[in-house]
């Protein structure tokens, strides 16, 4: 049975005729079955994250936790993506006000909690930078207090349009590529999504500054280079990050400001949300090339073996009471290049 209010504002905003002429939206559409594959990956490689670092002793510690936030959010990002499509198409029109609603906030509560995660990843790299030392590793329970109201905030920007900022009954105010948003929200959430990502720009180039300003302190410090390794790889995710969804972004800022089926460009959102979708499947790429020892956690967990980088004589470590070290190694190149792993990993 046909939703006559969700039919009435996809009419409205022209989403209707464009769908019945590109006839796509179903799982057999080509277009779709690739999405569908992609998405399937990024739940699949944020899972293997997931898995690794619960594994890993090593990795349980307060930045590798915010990273494990972030691939938590990559793959609620997939499931939502997968949700989206195979509720799209055909299936649209049937949908009650409650799952529209569910089906698109999701999108919201995943990208916020994936930016909410990068500046609390920013922030907890810019205060060990300022001590030089890490905050006592026995206290995670501010790291989990910091995720949670990263999730809550998520969760509350996503769920406002199903509490009533929508544009049900006020056609006018309606978005293109969301036909139920107020255009108000959208601004809205564009807006905090824009400054939040300046402020991690600020913070990111601030902690720059630090370092160039002390070298001499940080080249005595014994993890600093650890510390500066992982801290390159997470300004390459927030790169990798803007690059992506700078584009989602600019069309939803035009969809804002375009007037009554004025921006035909509007009815093509989909290629530009596949190519936000690709950062949830890159950040795991960036953490295994990066990160010598994420490389060897991935490999271990995927060939259920231990793969030798370029490491020779190897002896597993089984004794519980050293579980920060996984292995004791003597490198047969490299000696001196430094384990990406954080400062903050050490107690002071």
């Amino acid at each position: 049975m046909t939703n006559s209010h969700i039919f009435t504002h996809y009419n409205y905003t022209g989403r209707l005729n464009h769908r019945n002429t590109a006839k796509d939206g179903s799982p057999t559409d080509p277009k779709t079955a690739v999405f569908l594959v992609i998405c399937s990956l990024i739940v699949l490689e944020n899972l293997i994250v997931l898995v690794a670092i619960w594994k890993n002793h090593k990795f349980h510690n307060r930045m590798y936790f915010f990273i494990a936030n972030l691939a938590l959010c990559d793959l609620l990002a997939g499931v939502a993506y997968i949700v989206n499509l195979l509720m799209s198409g055909q299936w649209t029109l049937h949908l009650s006000l409650t799952k529209w609603f569910m089906r698109e906030g999701s999108m919201f509560v995943a990208l916020g909690a994936s930016i909410f995660s990068l500046l609390a990843i920013a922030i907890e790299r810019h205060l060990t930078m300022i001590k030089m030392r890490p905050y006592d590793a026995n206290k995670h329970y501010r790291v989990f207090l910091l995720i949670g109201t990263c999730w809550l905030i998520a969760i509350t920007l996503g769920a406002l349009p199903i509490l009533g900022w929508n544009c049900l009954g006020n056609l006018p105010e309606c978005s293109t590529i969301l036909p139920l948003y107020s255009r108000k929200y959208v601004a809205f959430c564009i807006t905090v999504f824009i400054s939040l990502l300046l402020a991690i720009s600020v913070l990111y180039a601030r902690i720059y500054i630090l370092v160039k300003s002390s070298s001499r302190k940080v080249t005595k410090h014994s993890n600093s280079e650890r510390s500066m390794a992982l801290l390159r790889t997470v300004c390459i995710v927030v790169g990798v990050f803007i690059a992506c969804w700078t584009p989602v972004f600019t069309l939803l800022l035009i969809d804002v400001a375009c007037g009554h089926k004025s921006c035909p460009i509007l009815l093509e959102a989909d290629w530009f949300i596949a190519l936000a979708a690709l950062n949830s499947a890159m950040n795991p790429v960036i953490y295994t090339l990066a990160s010598r020892e994420m490389r060897r956690a991935f490999y271990k967990l995927v060939c259920g073996c231990v793969v030798d980088d370029g490491v020779a004589g190897c002896k597993q470590n089984t004794d519980p009471s050293r579980s920060k070290t996984s292995s004791n190694c003597q490198r047969a190149a490299e000696p001196d290049e430094p384990e990406n792993q954080p400062v903050s990993a050490n107690k002071s």
